[in-house]
């Protein structure tokens, strides 16, 4: 085992052990990761997130400003499922297994990793965030940060799992929120309204916005497999028992779209289905879906680096705020496949593979 790998894999399994879903606070991981760049200068931006929760992003700068700049999240998402402890990191077969060894614990090491590797005299930048699971505060955070601002980037690498493959675009999101309002009573009494009558209505025009998006040419980007974009919903009625009236229902939407689709009509069927239904409908918005030409610098860069053609995902990174501050490429070790499953993993080969390749693209800087 080099060094490398070695000094990759015990950051990676450290950084899983720790708990920082996108629900509590990422001081621990954060302060864990800070103990790693000893030879960078440290910006901290601490904030509280949506529910008062203290967070913290970290942007680590090394050398003369420019260059490019290695950005990856601190969060999870939640251990729905995991049998296995999901804070105990395990190798087993030369694969890393643990809740973020893949996304993107173990990609966020190998970005570390390679950064300290780097001569003196080279620019070197790590934006560190954290809230990409959920909110993406954590980056809008470093883009709006003077001090990241100052770097002057050329272009940041975002190192969630492409197969260290480059991604030159992917989609962004709105989330929609739809709340109807009922009254709570025994269910026998006929003294209740159920939230849930009104929130039907607005659920079955989602259905035909859905189809629409599925089956209409208009709706389709070529360049993204699949090609229709993603619309799901979830139902929340907050616990109500089976014989009590709704009081709160509750949809949310996360409708992912393209950049070269006008999804103009889409967003207006959503509102004026929610206005039709009498639903309260609030809503949250990524940035625009960042996509670069094939032929752009950075892209060319991914390219002649990994040996990879470029291609698109159909899923959201950090990416869509942090093109703010300078273009972005999206490549990383490990597969998409086993994130935000309760059977998580990383091969370790892998991991080792991304830190020549990381430092390949700093040195162009």
């Amino acid at each position: 085992m080099t060094d490398d790998t070695d000094a990759v894999l015990r950051l990676a399994a450290d950084l899983v052990a720790i708990d920082s879903r996108s629900s509590v606070s990422n001081l621990p991981v954060a302060d864990r990761i800070e103990a790693e760049l000893a030879s960078f200068e440290v910006q901290r931006v601490d904030y509280a997130d949506a529910n008062g929760v203290a967070k913290r992003v970290l942007i680590a700068h090394r050398g003369p400003p420019g260059g490019y700049a290695l950005s990856g999240h601190m969060d999870t998402v939640p251990d729905t499922g995991w049998t296995d402890p999901p804070w105990t990191p395990r190798i087993a077969d030369g694969v890393l297994h643990g809740l973020g060894s893949v996304d993107m614990k173990g990609p966020v090491a190998a970005c570390i990793v390679a950064a300290r590797g780097m001569p003196a005299d080279v620019p070197v930048t790590l934006l560190l965030t954290t809230d990409e699971e959920t909110s993406k505060q954590g980056a809008r955070a470093v883009a709006a940060s003077d001090y990241a601002r100052s770097l002057g980037l050329r272009g940041i690498v975002v190192a969630e799992p492409t197969g260290l493959a480059p991604v030159r675009g992917h989609r962004s999101h709105i989330e929609y929120t739809a709340v109807a309002s009922g009254v709570q009573a025994h269910s026998s009494t006929g003294q209740g309204v159920n939230a849930n009558w009104a929130l039907i209505p607005f659920m079955a025009e989602m259905k035909t916005v859905f189809e629409r998006l599925l089956h209409d040419p208009a709706f389709h980007d070529a360049a993204y497999d699949p090609p229709f974009s993603d619309f799901n919903l979830i139902v929340d009625n907050h616990g109500t028992a089976v014989n009590v009236t709704v009081a709160k229902a509750t949809v949310r939407i996360k409708f992912r779209r393209s950049r070269s689709v006008d999804y103009s009509g889409i967003e207006a069927a959503v509102k004026d289905a929610a206005a039709r239904a009498g639903v309260t409908l609030t809503e949250k918005r990524e940035g625009t879906p960042p996509e670069l030409p094939a032929d752009h610098p950075l892209i060319a860069l991914g390219v002649s680096a990994t040996g990879a053609p470029a291609r698109t995902a159909p899923y959201g990174t950090d990416a869509s705020e942090l093109q703010e501050l300078a273009p972005c490429m999206v490549l990383g070790p490990g597969g998409i496949g086993s994130a935000h499953t309760p059977r998580e993993c990383v091969a370790v080969a892998d991991l080792a593979a991304a830190v020549p390749l990381f430092r390949r693209i700093l040195s162009a800087g």
